[in-house]
């Protein structure tokens, strides 16, 4: 896993770090009317002068993050050394390992600062999210497989693809329209989850909570679905039903706990899409989130903070799929680890 965050990590930093992207962050600070004297100037000076790897190994906090001027020649130069040249005082490594995320060139706050603050908003989004898809989906999915081929199920089964057939920009735009604005006459909710960043409330964060959950629902339901049908049509069964077990017992007790093993990994793997995927919802809603800080963040060629971002989106998608796999082996009792 640790294997597997670091090659992330250095295959974003080499994308973020091409020639073409580090001179518009030199023109975006220094001004447009530039020479290519100043810019290499510049670069050197913040720590983007040096070899990819050498500068990757600097971010990462693992080399020394400036230069002194002994042993440059000239001024002192590097990342660790902020907007000026002196030595005295400066760490001498000064990268994510010790806790230094670096500076956003966009919002002139500690990259830490802005990623914290943006998990945060985001974390509050996806917890009712997945408070309202989860169950919805599931139960869904168990009402449907309980009877396969019934019209309960075809009329749920049907629900189920047209909510993940439908992409959030559309659903998105749809409840704006219908529920927040005055072209139909139902301003129940407001069309701008701005305020819900201080205090979310059942008017302000309702659209965009629907939006997300919509569109996962369906397919946690189709895999509920799936997966109970299969059980209900196994061995074990068949044979608690000529037993003469309840329909009620059977589902509760035997069929449901082995019909949810498939669907927990597909709800695990939701929740990295949730963290990265909401880019078009809080953009729509102006809830400024994780995702909105990745648009920003990559729409402004802020290299630091795209870094950070991405660096915390490989960390949560790992873990969820260790969660997940860790939850797979607890439900499922055949699995064994050697």
């Amino acid at each position: 896993m640790l294997l597997t965050a670091l090659c992330l990590t250095l295959v974003v930093f080499f994308l973020t770090n091409l020639a073409p992207s580090l001179e518009r962050v030199a023109k975006t600070q220094i001004g447009a009317r530039v020479s290519d004297a100043e810019v290499e100037s510049w670069l050197n000076r913040n720590g983007y002068g040096g070899p990819m790897l050498a500068r990757y190994g600097e971010w990462l906090g693992v080399m020394p993050g400036w230069t002194s001027a002994a042993e440059d020649g000239g001024l002192a130069a590097g990342r660790c050394l902020g907007d000026t040249a002196a030595e005295a005082g400066a760490p001498r490594y000064c990268g994510v390992l010790q806790g230094d995320w670096g500076t956003s060139t966009v919002f002139r706050d500690e990259v830490a600062t802005i990623i914290a603050r943006s998990l945060a908003l985001t974390g509050k989004l996806m917890l009712w999210v997945l408070v309202v898809m989860v169950p919805g989906a599931l139960v869904i999915g168990v009402l449907s497989g309980m009877r396969e081929g019934s019209r309960t199920d075809r009329g749920l089964s049907t629900l189920s693809i047209l909510s993940t057939a439908t992409p959030e920009y559309v659903s998105g735009v749809v409840f704006i329209a219908v529920f927040a604005s005055s072209a139909v006459g139902l301003r129940w909710f407001n069309g701008s989850a701005t305020s819900a960043m201080e205090q979310a409330t059942f008017t302000n964060f309702t659209l965009p909570v629907m939006t997300i959950a919509l569109y996962g629902m369906g397919y946690i339901a189709r895999m509920t679905r799936a997966s109970m049908a299969e059980v209900m049509t196994s061995q074990y069964i068949r044979t608690a039903r000529l037993k003469g077990v309840s329909f009620r017992a059977l589902v509760l007790r035997h069929a449901l706990r082995n019909a949810l093993i498939a669907p927990f990994t597909v709800i695990m793997l939701q929740i990295p899409w949730i963290l990265n995927g909401v880019v078009i919802v809080e953009t729509l809603f102006n809830y400024k989130g994780f995702g909105w800080t990745l648009v920003q963040a990559a729409s402004n060629n802020d290299i630091e903070l795209l870094l950070g971002v991405s660096v915390v989106s490989v960390i949560v998608v790992l873990l969820t799929q260790l969660i997940s796999d860790l939850g797979y082996v607890y439900l499922n009792p055949r699995i064994r680890i050697s």
